[in-house]
């Protein structure tokens, strides 16, 4: 792409109609978009994905499990302040180079209640979302890890078996993945191949430091002629407008940042679906597989994947697959079964780290389970993976002791043996919970921003990503954010 170039080259000053913060899910299609009709500047941290080949192939997502981050790595790591390490897209197309490739489109209850929006556009919805599945979008066949978990997610009670879909309804379905039939990756970033050139400029390793206003305390302006759009994340994007100086007032002066707005919410309600599960160590090999297959129980209470690695677990934990503080295990190949509930009651919150560098994380903190709603919530999913272990299919894996008995191998915590104690499966809860990556929140709706991602009382400057989320939108949100920028 020749508006690509390095963030050094640009011009020290020039003008544009509109300027977006942020090269991931949200950012590429939104700059594709306005630069149809508009100049538009378009700024990311990170590198190109071609600088880091493993990206590109679904083979060595294990790289991003395993791979020390560096500074210079498409990744950005973070342990919450809970202790649950988390990860950050730091690369042009964001999370959608990093992650498992899922693609399944939101619940349509997530469009009627988070998004502050009056009698929200569908139709208008729909060519959006169809716009990004062309470009994207593939149909994936399923090897025979990925067709085993369909077999006891139906067995299991997850029905109907509805194919292969991307719409979130009820059941089990084989999802939209960005992975193609070769497993090549097709992320975010691709999408600006549809921008018009003349009008687009991109910014590769470029960092922003604050974002300059006028005006008073009451209402801020941008100081240029144009727009700006944060679509740094839910933590880059508060991160920023907290070192912009829009925050809490006194929170700001305790870090002596001037005030340009008092905003209390900047920072709040930051949220993050807990994942739980099992890991089970077969003693054949797996070939490796993202995910591929989603359950959907009713209600759309709870969402189920799993993904399968053939790395030996003789190196230290595989980094947000097993739980917290458990062992290696030597197995020729590990296969996770993890859940998450669609709603969660706890909340928290994002400080900075320091005044002024934006590149050293934030301090971030979930509190899971801190609300009694979600431990009851997490109790009932892992009983139903319980059901999924009960299933005929899951026979195939199981192995056999020294009595001659066949048990299931888990690597880390096993199930209670009493799922039926709310208390035990409970503390199973706390002790093995580790992150989807789905976190949100931060520029909440209503609080931060409107219902049309326009920051309240500043003038020219909106929000656009998971940042401005209340809940998650269904099993997970990359195709609702690239939707949504489009």
């Amino acid at each position: 792409m020749k508006f690509v170039r390095d963030g050094s080259e640009l011009p020290e000053k020039e003008e544009y109609d509109y300027i977006i913060i942020g090269g991931r899910r949200a950012g590429c299609p939104l700059a594709a978009t306005l630069s149809k009709n508009f100049s538009t500047l378009h700024i990311e941290r990170g590198s190109e994905p071609s600088k880091y080949p493993y990206v590109l192939n679904e083979q060595k997502l294990i790289n991003v499990f395993t791979v020390e981050d560096d500074g210079k790595n498409p990744f950005n790591r973070f342990i919450s302040e809970d202790g649950v390490e988390n990860i950050r897209g730091r690369v042009l197309g964001g999370s959608t180079m990093i992650n498992g490739g899922v693609y399944s489109r939101a619940n349509p209850e997530f469009f009627k209640t988070q998004l502050g929006v009056q009698d929200f556009d569908m139709e208008m919805v729909e060519k959006a979302y169809q716009w990004v599945e062309e470009a994207i979008v593939y149909k994936p066949s399923l090897n025979p890890w990925q067709a085993a978990f369909r077999s006891f997610l139906v067995e299991g009670g997850i029905e109907p078996d509805n194919g292969f879909d991307l719409r979130d309804i009820v059941g089990t379905k084989i999802s939209g993945s960005l992975f193609d039939e070769n497993g090549t990756r097709h992320g975010a970033v691709q999408l600006l191949n549809k921008a018009k050139p003349t009008n687009l400029k991109v910014a590769v390793r470029a960092t922003v430091q604050r974002i300059l206003f006028s005006g008073k305390l009451d209402t801020a302006f941008i100081r240029e002629k144009g727009e700006i759009i944060l679509s740094g994340g839910a933590v880059g994007s508060p991160q920023l407008l907290l070192l912009s100086g829009v925050g809490p007032k006194s929170y700001l002066s305790s870090l002596k940042l001037p005030v340009v707005l008092h905003q209390p919410h900047v920072g709040e309600f930051m949220s993050d679906n807990p994942r739980f599960g099992v890991n089970l160590g077969p003693l054949f090999p797996l070939a490796f597989s993202s995910s591929k297959v989603i359950g959907i129980s009713q209600n759309n209470s709870f969402y189920f994947q799993s993904i399968a690695s053939t790395t030996p677990l003789s190196i230290p934990p595989l980094f947000s697959i097993l739980p917290p503080n458990s062992t290696s295990l030597t197995t020729t190949s590990l296969a996770t079964i993890g859940g998450k509930f669609s709603k969660i009651a706890s909340v928290g919150s994002l400080r900075l780290n320091s005044s002024t560098n934006l590149n050293k994380n934030p301090i971030v903190q979930f509190n899971y389970y801190s609300d009694p709603n979600d431990i009851a919530m997490c109790v009932r999913g892992v009983r139903k993976v319980g059901d999924f272990l009960q299933t005929q299919t899951i026979e195939n894996i199981k192995t056999r002791d020294l009595e001659g008995n066949r048990r299931i191998q888990f690597v880390g915590l096993p199930l209670p043996e009493n799922l039926s104690d709310d208390a035990s499966v409970g503390e199973f809860c706390k002790k093995t919970v580790t992150s989807h990556w789905h976190y949100h929140g931060g520029c909440l709706v209503g609080k931060v921003v409107d219902g049309n991602s326009s920051a309240i009382r500043i003038k020219d400057l909106r929000v656009l990503d998971g940042s401005t989320f209340a809940v998650s939108p269904g099993s997970n949100p990359t195709a609702t954010l690239m939707m949504l920028a489009r």
